[in-house]
């Protein structure tokens, strides 16, 4: 994520900023701008486009969101923003824990909206004659005849559900050792569900995509039930490290592009944020220069896939000795082979195609 500037103090804010800290006045975040817009006698207004007049979104009620609608596009109801435009379930906001929940959810999911406007990747297309379009369930389990009805993160044709009690850090943290997993967040769930979606939009369907896509992840056509039930039994094979990102993704081809697609984001995120904060780093371990790096590019705009690679292990290495400092766990706690590199190429080659 980019740093952002209050227009009115020149203050550094953050993203989820309502309000500047230093000069107090109202922020919001202006989609087609990618920009943070200040509000000027309390109304926002962009200066390339100064006939028209922006309103928060109407989930800033809940605290949920700080996006901005066009104030006419409010008034022939259009009152969501573009990310909350694309919800279609969420839980009832009158229980609290519900409403806290969800504004963690909302936060998660509207960084990954960035991402992907960033990329300039479609949230609807029609493709065949298929109408496909990505919107969002936000679920919460509820108790019925007595017994509790559990909700399973998941994706159907663009339908990403959610469990909302993924906010919930403890719940996150049993379910993360439960399912022995190094990495759990809830915008890991969305990068990685989202993947799916994208699946369906670049590579079913495109000879050239699904070619290559076979070549490097495996046939797509193999039964998924049944190689998810094999996964849940028996497990990954021991070797799985030498070919795969993870265990899930050894479980079959579309878990494997889905796996490989939410590091490609994570990865990308990171190299924006270090960018934003001009960070470089040279080890002081004698003249070996093989350490140093410098975040000098946008990794959003770079073509070369070689040179975001290299400057994110070197990048990573000194991110995980800083948490290491803090008693925490690595920030990036995996160890990308070959093959994990040749298909996150593959990733970052087919969204370039797509621009």
């Amino acid at each position: 994520m980019k740093l952002f500037q209050c227009t009115c103090c020149k203050n550094a804010v953050f993203f989820e900023n309502s309000q500047c800290i230093h000069c107090e006045n109202a922020l919001a975040y202006l989609p087609q701008a990618q920009k943070m817009i200040t509000a000027s006698n309390g109304s926002f207004e962009y200066p390339k486009d100064s006939d028209a007049q922006y309103v928060y979104c109407v989930n800033h009620e809940h605290q949920a969101c700080n996006w901005l609608v066009k104030k006419e596009e409010e008034n022939i109801g259009k009152k969501f923003c573009v990310a909350c435009q694309l919800n279609h379930t969420i839980p009832n906001l009158t229980k609290k824990k519900n409403l806290r929940q969800w504004r963690k959810i909302e936060g998660a999911k509207h960084r990954l909206i960035y991402s992907l406007q960033r990329f300039n990747l479609p949230l609807n297309i029609n493709k065949n004659g298929e109408d496909l379009a990505l919107s969002f369930d936000f679920l919460a389990p509820q108790k019925i005849k007595g017994e509790i009805k559990p909700v399973m993160t998941g994706h159907l044709h663009g339908l990403i559900t959610i469990n909302i009690k993924e906010a919930n850090a403890v719940h996150r943290e049993s379910m993360k050792e439960q399912m022995k997993e190094r990495y759990r967040t809830v915008l890991g769930h969305f990068r990685h569900e989202v993947g799916h979606f994208y699946w369906e939009v670049l590579i079913r369907g495109n000879s050239d995509n699904n070619e290559a896509f076979t070549t490097l992840f495996g046939d797509a056509n193999q039964d998924y039930g049944e190689a998810l039930q094999e996964y849940y039994k028996n497990g990954a094979a021991k070797n799985w490290r030498e070919t795969y990102i993870s265990k899930y993704a050894s479980s079959h081809p579309w878990e494997d592009w889905a796996e490989t697609w939410a590091h490609y984001m994570h990865i990308i995120d990171t190299l924006e944020t270090a960018y934003s904060f001009g960070i470089k780093t040279r080890p002081k371990v004698g003249k070996n220069a093989q350490m140093d790096t410098e975040i000098d590019f946008d990794p959003y705009l770079e073509q070369d896939f070689s040179k975001i690679i290299n400057r994110y292990i070197k990048l990573t290495f000194a991110l995980n000795s800083l948490n290491r400092s803090m008693g925490q766990p690595d920030l990036y706690a995996f160890v990308l082979t070959a093959m994990d590199i040749e298909k996150l190429k593959f990733v970052h080659k087919v969204i370039l195609k797509n621009q």
